[in-house]
């Protein structure tokens, strides 16, 4: 048996060398000669799975290690009665921990001296949005919630959910929707130049969804214009020939990685493997937690004279900032066009190894039932 797989597809070995063969090629630039005697084919989001790729080939399953099914043509996997599996969820928790990062130095940038007073409009309350808002909530947040079709889908919890004007008036406005381009609730360009022009200084916009959710030219145009909100924009349209006006006018702007934790990686592939081991009708005996190494910062202690939100500030940066992304990506930006698109996917494919919080041990001296409340809140191990 053949298993074909995008090569920054982690422990592929490790997974799925006791099922077959495993062949490893570049996911941007799979072709279907490549897999023409593929069984099997794992892949990210950067190969478009479809007809092109798959016509003449033995595959029968594929695979993504993504939450994200818009690269793949689920329809025409139907037709040819090739099973399909992705991994929904798997990085939800690294996303969810990127975004509180970036909460935080939002509020440390504008002189919060709570954080917790800033409103969050979260747009998609799906595995990323939902576990966002719960996260939020136990923090003290203010936190509105959108997400139409599961308004629509749970009339006992309407009240649960505002409308899109609604969460764009908050403070900070998040997305976490999937990208749909047809249907009842299309999310194509979403966040368009109308609703852009809403958008007001001091407040502050973040994608890490899918890039075509926000129209790019449009808020290029918008950010050109002054009197602007602040942008983070993890994710682009045209990945990776992405706008470079558009990454010098974000606050923050990184390589399509918000999920890329090691924990949320490895998540995405156990899934897969456990559905193809399915398939197979094979037991499924391996689990993530068996290729997860010792983090390179396991423990740290704070005293009882630390403020509790300095506390937090210097635990969370320590497992990841996003301005170490944002810097290696203005990097990239000196050369021409090609040289941007290749140094976009050279830092996805090099990205160095990120732990998520709970691959931390903070022991909390004379803390207060709050301060570890807080900590717990944002998923670290506790030790008082």
């Amino acid at each position: 048996m053949l298993i074909v797989a995008d090569e920054n597809i982690p422990h592929l070995d490790s997974f799925f060398a006791d099922i077959g063969k495993v062949r490893a090629v570049c996911g941007r630039s799979m072709t279907a000669e490549q897999i023409r005697e593929a069984d099997i084919l794992l892949v990210r989001s950067v190969t478009r799975v479809d007809e092109a790729l798959l016509k003449g080939s033995r595959v029968r399953f594929v695979g993504t290690t993504t939450i994200g099914t818009d690269h793949v043509d689920l329809d025409y996997l139907q037709q040819q009665s090739i099973r399909f599996s992705a991994a929904p969820g798997c990085n939800a928790n690294s996303v969810v921990e990127y975004v509180l990062t970036v909460l935080s130095l939002w509020a440390e940038r504008t002189g919060m001296d709570d954080w917790a007073d800033l409103s969050v409009g979260i747009v998609g309350a799906g595995n990323v949005g939902g576990e966002l808002g719960r996260r939020l909530e136990r923090l003290g947040f203010k936190v509105k919630l959108c997400d139409p079709p599961r308004a629509e889908a749970e009339p006992d919890n309407v009240d649960q959910f505002v409308g899109l004007e609604d969460a764009l008036s908050c403070d900070v406005v998040t997305f976490h929707t999937p990208l749909n381009r047809e249907g009842a609730y299309p999310t194509w360009h979403l966040m368009n130049e109308s609703r852009m022009q809403a958008l007001k200084p001091g407040q502050l916009l973040i994608n890490t969804s899918r890039g075509e959710v926000v129209d790019n030219q449009a808020l290029l145009a918008r950010l050109e214009a002054g009197q602007a909100p602040a942008v983070v924009l993890d994710v682009w349209e045209n990945e990776p020939a992405i706008l470079a006006g558009l990454v010098r006018h974000s606050w923050l702007a990184t390589p399509h990685i918000a999920g890329y934790s090691l924990e949320g990686k490895v998540m995405g592939v156990e899934a897969i493997y456990q559905a193809v081991s399915h398939y197979l009708g094979l037991p499924a005996r391996k689990q993530a937690g068996q290729f997860l190494p010792e983090p390179p910062l396991s423990k740290m202690s704070f005293t009882g004279s630390v403020a509790e939100l300095d506390a937090a500030n210097r635990a969370m940066r320590a497992c990841y900032d996003p301005r170490s992304d944002d810097a290696r990506l203005r990097l990239v930006l000196a050369g021409g066009e090609q040289q941007r698109k290749e140094g976009f996917d050279r830092l996805r494919r090099d990205y160095p190894v990120r732990r998520e919080f709970s691959s931390l041990k903070l022991q909390l001296k004379g803390a207060s039932k709050s301060y570890q409340d807080t900590f717990r809140a944002l998923g670290f191990k506790v030790k008082v």
